[in-house]
């Protein structure tokens, strides 16, 4: 139970962790469109991102898959920034299910590269370890758990703005993306590859 705790601390802290808020910018742009209505489609979108995350994991604890860290620090902010413009272009139009097939698609890209990203900590961490399986859904559901968090704190806000300040669902997808691009948009210029 010891060891249960230790991983899911991990997971939890590893989206919470201030130094890291990629995370947090990912969620916030992904779910600024959706209000607490719609907690399925936002539980898919979070839960997509996990098995995404840890399916990376698992591809390179087990030596399976590795990419260039270089490449992968280069995509997580490209995948904020793509995600964060793509709300811009749809704000407030009906776009069938279009929008959620791209952002389905957005999410699992996001949460295989990140994983990717944190695999050679996630290594580490495993070397030795009787079973990584085991470890690696410890952390999904810290990870789990910690988005869901961030997810409440954005309905919460998106609830205050839309409902008492009166902005409009469109304003309020437009500024939070514009926000989360400006943001993004550093993080993607410092991490260049071309």
């Amino acid at each position: 139970m010891e060891d249960f705790w230790l991983y899911f601390k991990l997971g939890f802290n590893h989206v919470l962790d201030a130094t890291a808020y990629d995370h947090v910018l990912f969620i916030g742009v992904l779910v600024a469109a959706y209000s607490l209505k719609q907690w399925k489609r936002i539980l898919a979108l979070v839960s997509l991102f996990t098995v995404g995350h840890c399916l990376s994991l698992a591809l390179a604890a087990f030596d399976v898959l590795h990419f260039d860290k270089a490449i992968i620090e280069f995509l997580i902010p490209l995948s904020i920034v793509f995600t964060a413009i793509f709300n811009l272009f749809t704000a407030g139009k009906d776009t069938g299910g279009t929008k959620s097939a791209v952002l389905y698609i957005i999410t699992l890209f996001f949460g295989l590269v990140h994983g990717f990203g944190f695999s050679t900590y996630f290594n580490m961490l495993s070397e030795g370890a009787s079973d990584i399986a085991l470890m690696l859904l410890e952390f999904a559901l810290g990870i789990e758990a910690s988005q869901l968090v961030v997810v409440l704190v954005i309905l919460i806000l998106s609830g205050i703005f839309q409902t008492l300040l009166r902005f409009s669902k469109r304003d309020w997808v437009l500024i939070i993306s514009s926000i989360v691009l400006g943001l993004s948009l550093p993080l993607l210029f410092d991490n260049w590859i071309f």
